[in-house]
């Protein structure tokens, strides 16, 4: 692709692209058919992708371009350019009151009366700022910027996705079409099917491909108006259609492939939905499927997650809403309670959460079916339809793992709830004469180990639970981040099975016409351009 080399200004034409040649060949392609600089906006997403792997400081990102920008755009409106700007202009300061002799602390009194310009960081979301242009300077800077101290502050949402129930039935590819009112073809949500020779044939391999909202997006740096921007509340990299001109930038630079641009009138007129689901709580259009001529992805449900569309909303998507084996886990990735925080630190345990509360009986008909009295595990078992020897020892086995104190479920977080559930029936059959803390009962359970003659019975087994629910349930045979290594800190993080370099899309169980959809955008495109009726 095109790059420029700064030595001799010469193009060379490189494959840039984590996607590979195929795919960078196709987004020259189409950005060539904007009005805007295709060079450009190959160069920039090229070293946008050097400044996430640290290569590039973002403040050399931003010189190296600031010129080019102010001449095709007009102005440079990257969001990075105020933060630079009120940085270098912090150090001017600081140096205009050191030449007039002002120590130290009073320069910090001088600045804070002055606005606070010496508090203005670079971004609430994590950005590398470092010095000079050459090679050695930038990568210092990009050192010295990964050794500083960072902070899990706020809300950062984001999800955990279990690939190996994922049953690949499109749910949620629906539900997001539904919520959001895309186009065909413009899958902000996808599910691809993949054969592999690398990886496990356990399970299916299929992986399921939302926008990452990456905490450094090297989309948002490309962007020469602050269309495509990270949201400071909670961390969702967004578009605002009301800025965004369609250069179709943040398209090239994305590593992931999850950006459309809009080519028509939308399918969905914009009066027919409501202005709540379109404007964030910034009163910026991010949110629903864009107008023509812009770009869009996946918003996580943006204005779901600003309490718009009801309370009951906030922390959930549509598409973990509509997924029928909850392998779409959203939630707060900096909370350790939140449900995709939950799910990976202990896969096997939120797993078999998910499947005995859906299958559980009901409280009050286990207090019906018991009865009251003195219950061994044999009269339960015969008492109670949907509970045998294996359920009790599930639930059970989830009780003994579960914190003492359950968190306050404070952002509608599902596996607190269900958690909650299982431990409550584990109560009620405590209630009804089923000794769970018993030697002889959790020993017949494989909860406990027996204990000698001349021994203390040590209670309950963590160790034991934990591998009753790892043989139900199982474990994930891998975790990771999508292109973990292009630097972007996407925000998703999957159970599963990681695709190899080889891995090739084959169909799925379900295919997407099926439930209305499609799953090649320029198939739709050419038959509205240059098909049969035409």
């Amino acid at each position: 692709m095109v790059s420029s080399d700064e030595d001799d200004g010469t193009v060379d034409r490189e494959t840039f692209h984590p996607l590979g040649e195929q795919w960078q060949d196709s987004l020259e392609e189409a950005i060539a058919e904007t009005e805007y600089d295709a060079d450009l906006g190959l160069e920039m997403a090229k070293d946008a992708m050097r400044v996430t792997e640290g290569e590039l400081t973002e403040e050399a990102f931003y010189d190296r371009y600031h010129e080019d920008i102010v001449a095709e755009f007009g102005e440079d409106d990257r969001p990075m350019a105020d933060e630079i700007e009120a940085e270098r202009e912090a150090g001017r300061l600081e140096q205009t009151l050191s030449r007039f002799g002002v120590d130290g602390e009073s320069r910090r009194d001088v600045m804070k009366k002055m606005g606070g310009a010496s508090a203005v960081g670079l971004g609430a979301w994590g950005t590398a700022m470092g010095g000079g242009d050459g090679d050695s300077p930038e990568a210092a800077a990009v050192q010295e910027a990964d050794d500083s101290e960072e902070t899990d502050e706020g809300v950062q949402w984001g999800m955990a996705l279990d690939l190996e129930y994922c049953d690949g039935c499109l749910a949620c590819v629906v539900a997001c079409a539904d919520e959001h009112n895309w186009d065909q073809g413009a899958n902000w949500m996808y599910i691809l099917d993949y054969e592999d020779d690398t990886t496990s044939d356990e399970f299916t391999n299929r992986l399921i491909r939302p926008c990452q909202h990456c905490t450094d997006a090297p989309c948002e740096k490309v962007c020469p108006t602050t269309a495509r921007h990270t949201r400071d509340s909670d961390g969702l990299v967004l578009t605002d259609y009301g800025v965004c001109i369609g250069c179709r930038y943040c398209q090239v630079a994305c590593p992931y492939g999850v950006n459309y641009f809009q080519w028509e009138e939308p399918n969905v007129p914009e009066e027919e939905i409501d202005d709540e689901h379109i404007y964030d709580e910034r009163d910026r259009p991010v949110n629903s499927r864009g107008p023509r001529g812009v770009m869009e992805k996946c918003t996580f449900c943006a204005t779901r997650q600003d309490g718009t569309q009801g309370p009951e909303l906030v922390g959930r998507t549509a598409c973990e809403d509509a997924c029928p084996p909850e392998v779409i886990q959203f939630g707060d990735m900096n909370d350790p309670n939140s449900d995709p925080q939950r799910y990976i630190d202990n896969a096997a345990k939120s797993r078999a959460i998910v499947r005995l509360e859906a299958q559980l009986p009901a409280t009050e008909d286990v207090e019906s079916a018991l009865g009251g009295g003195d219950n061994d595990l044999d009269a339960v078992v015969d008492a109670v339809e949907d509970l045998d020897e294996e359920t009790i020892a599930l639930v059970k086995a989830v009780e003994i793992l579960a914190e003492e104190d359950q968190p306050e479920n404070e952002q509608n977080n599902t596996l607190v709830e269900q958690e909650t559930a299982i431990i409550d029936l584990v109560g009620v059959l405590q209630e009804q004469g089923l000794d769970l803390e018993s030697e002889d009962v959790l020993v017949e359970l494989n909860l406990a180990q027996e204990s000698d003659e001349d021994e203390e019975f040590d209670g309950p087994s963590e160790n034991l639970a934990q591998d009753r629910l790892e043989a139900f349930a199982g474990t994930p045979h891998s975790r990771f981040k999508l292109l973990e290594d292009v630097g972007t800190n996407p925000n998703v993080v999957y159970l599963g099975n990681q695709p190899g370099p080889n891995a090739e899309q084959v169909e799925g169980p379900v295919a997407y016409d099926q439930v209305g959809q499609t799953d090649n955008r320029k198939d739709v495109l050419d038959d509205g351009t240059v098909g049969p009726d035409f």
